[in-house]
């Protein structure tokens, strides 16, 4: 089976909006792109081909440096439209699978992604790796590619669960809790730190300081802890 991993990317001035109240722009966009060459760095290992869907000019000229194949888009209507668009190329060209891997995921190892692509799966088939909450979806593998739409968004999990019941085909969920944390918003940075990893994620958060900003952060959404009408 031929099968791909697909890398969707955003303009990474527009990256992690939900960060806003830790991070600056510029530092939202070191912090996007750490988590990119954290992702990269467990992809150049393995065997299997991969590509980025973007329009980030930026991302494109790193994959292609990588040999990477690079679907250029003007502008990134949503991650679905990105990533079905990018799949139904593939498929057209012959490709059997595709294992979309989003690019803020800091813990993954060649080993999770080896993992994935090399389950004993026939076509129709999906693939599945959850969130650490559940409610997102931080690995896709379809077989064939375009086997149903992309729901990345909120409750993504369920929303994919559904679709690919709804075609019948086999469904499998791959529970793996570095595959499980991506790094959207301050929560996300509090477990991750939690578990801290030699990565260049971890690095680029301590060069910004991060524990202090939390810090500041919690008193800021709650400058009254244990004031609660329980306490």
């Amino acid at each position: 089976m031929t099968s791909v991993v697909l890398v969707p990317v955003k303009e990474h001035a527009k990256a992690k909006l939900r960060m806003s109240p830790l991070l600056s722009g510029q530092e939202r966009s070191l912090l996007a792109w750490a988590m990119l060459e954290d992702v990269i760095q467990a992809l150049l290992p393995l065997a299997f081909p991969a590509a980025v869907v973007t329009s980030s000019a930026r991302a494109a000229a790193r994959a292609e440096k990588l040999g990477w194949r690079v679907f250029w888009e003007e502008e990134q209507i949503s991650e679905s439209a990105s990533v079905d668009a990018a799949s139904q190329r593939l498929a057209s060209e012959g490709v059997d699978a595709v294992l979309r891997l989003p690019a803020d995921l800091p813990l993954v190892q060649p080993g999770d992604v080896e993992e994935l692509l090399s389950l004993s799966i026939a076509a129709p088939c999906a693939v599945l790796a959850p969130s650490w909450d559940r409610m997102g979806t931080n690995a896709l593998l379809r077989t064939p590619p375009a086997l149903f739409p992309s729901r990345f968004g909120p409750n993504s999990f369920a929303l994919h669960l559904g679709e690919a019941a709804g075609t019948g085909a086999q469904l499998k969920v791959v529970e793996n809790p570095r595959l499980a944390l991506d790094l959207d918003d301050a929560s996300d940075i509090v477990r991750f730190l939690a578990q801290p990893a030699d990565c260049r994620t971890y690095r680029t958060l301590m060069d910004l300081n991060i524990e202090e900003r939390l810090t500041r952060h919690a008193i800021q959404c709650d400058p009254h802890p244990g004031t609660g009408r329980n306490s």
